[in-house]
């Protein structure tokens, strides 16, 4: 999701940072609020910057009322009860909502392999332990966990990597591939995490990674989506800035780009996609949660992933495209840049996300809005899925907000893993059958 404008940025801080015994920002005592505008929003947002309230959605009113929710610090209370907002609290205490995250949890090792007659599975390692999806991880342990999967499906799949971060992390992920032999079938591609803060993506993206995987061989319908597509998934892209959610700052956003001339860090590597990138829907400064960048495609980020993916788009083209977010519950088609503009298949990509969304919405009764980003949810500059539509030319091109539609956001509670990937896996299931 995005940020508000700069004015909310670059406002004197107010209040100080309170970090851990481990050198993490916590945020304990801070309120969320729904603030729903009753005067201009430019007034709203330089008031809210004194409090160094921390932006975490918007909403520009297209599909619902519009609204910002904020973090406000625990010093600035008084003061935001003072501008007399239209608002809902969402949380009485987000420090206390992280902790409902849980404790990182260490790589749980490989399920209890079933003895097999059949030569090739014999030759597999056992799947990771399906526990995996009950906690959040480090990063490290991510990757050891693609590495488990790719394991697990030796003739079938190859880890991959789609270029280095800023800090020179790796952006690595994993192909899958069905009986035809790899790279001979139009793509698939999913990323998750190029927002540092969004964790569920990654989780969500993995978990239909392993059930992609798991289902093969006893799934009719998964082996011939695998028989048709050759899947390339990439869990974390935005690896510099998810490490620091997990040591420093929880809400991070950006990547961890440095750059002259300024001491704010970062870059929205989802403002960065070259093509439409000086429109509305992104902020020239350097504060910015959505600052775009000097320059198009400028961050080593967007550069691997938009590379690996023109690639593809190059060869047996790409079927459908995905760029996983939390949070809000939406499936946005194109366009963000514009709302007027339309996709040739438009209509087709709207009804099939209409129908996604009623697929998802049958596990477990959690119901996402659908429609055209700008539209439905806000105007992007610079966003993924506008240049997949028009430049690599995916013929399905979405961005997906997961769970949920505030009360926990960013910080989904770790017994919620698990729903949030069933109901996303059988939304795939459905798309893949009907696309």
């Amino acid at each position: 999701m995005r940020f508000l404008r700069a004015a909310l940025f670059i406002a004197p801080l107010a209040v100080s940072v309170q970090v851990d015994r481990r050198g993490r920002q916590t945020y304990d005592g801070y309120k969320v609020f729904r603030v729903v505008p009753d005067r201009d929003t430019t007034e709203i947002e330089a008031q809210l910057g004194s409090l160094s309230a921390i932006e975490l959605s918007c909403n520009h009113g297209h599909g619902d009322t519009q609204h910002f929710d904020v973090a406000v610090p625990p010093e600035s209370l008084d003061a935001f009860n003072a501008f007399n907002y239209v608002a809902e609290m969402m949380s009485e205490d987000l420090g206390a909502d992280i902790a409902l995250e849980g404790e990182l949890q260490p790589f749980p090792g490989l399920e209890e392999s079933v003895p097999s007659t059949n030569a090739k599975a014999a030759a597999a390692a056992a799947l990771p332990s399906f526990s995996w999806f009950s906690a959040y991880h480090p990063y490290a342990d991510h990757l050891t966990f693609l590495k488990s999967l790719q394991a697990a499906f030796p003739s079938n799949s190859e880890l991959i990597t789609a270029g280095t971060s800023f800090e020179g992390r790796t952006i690595q992920g994993i192909h899958l591939w069905g009986s035809g032999g790899k790279d001979s079938k139009p793509a698939i591609y999913y990323h998750g995490n190029v927002h540092a803060r969004e964790w569920i993506t990654s989780m969500t993206v993995e978990y239909i990674t392993y059930q992609l995987i798991n289902n093969y061989s006893n799934d009719t319908a998964i082996k011939s989506v695998l028989d048709n597509y050759d899947f390339y998934i990439l869990p974390i892209v935005n690896p510099d800035g998810f490490l620091y959610t997990q040591t420093s700052t929880r809400l991070w956003r950006k990547n961890r780009q440095t750059r002259s001339g300024t001491s704010s860090v970062g870059t929205d590597i989802n403002r960065n996609w070259p093509y439409k990138w000086d429109g509305a829907g992104s902020s020239t400064s350097p504060g910015s949660g959505h600052y775009r960048g000097v320059a198009p495609g400028d961050t080593p980020e967007n550069t691997g992933i938009r590379t690996f993916g023109d690639k593809l788009g190059a060869g047996k083209g790409i079927k459908l495209y995905i760029d996983w977010h939390s949070y809000g519950q939406y499936i946005l088609t194109p366009y963000g840049y514009s709302c007027s503009a339309k996709a040739p298949n438009q209509s087709k990509q709207d009804t099939l996300a209409k129908n996604t969304g009623a697929a998802i919405a049958k596990i477990h009764g959690t119901q996402f809005t659908t429609g055209q980003t700008c539209s439905t949810l806000y105007a992007t500059a610079g966003g993924s899925n506008d240049y997949f539509t028009d430049v690599t030319v995916a013929e399905l091109a979405w961005a997906i907000e997961l769970r949920d539609t505030g009360r926990y956001g960013f910080v989904l509670p770790a017994d919620q893993i698990i729903a949030a990937s069933e109901e996303s896996w059988a939304g795939q299931k459905y798309l893949w059958a009907n696309f």
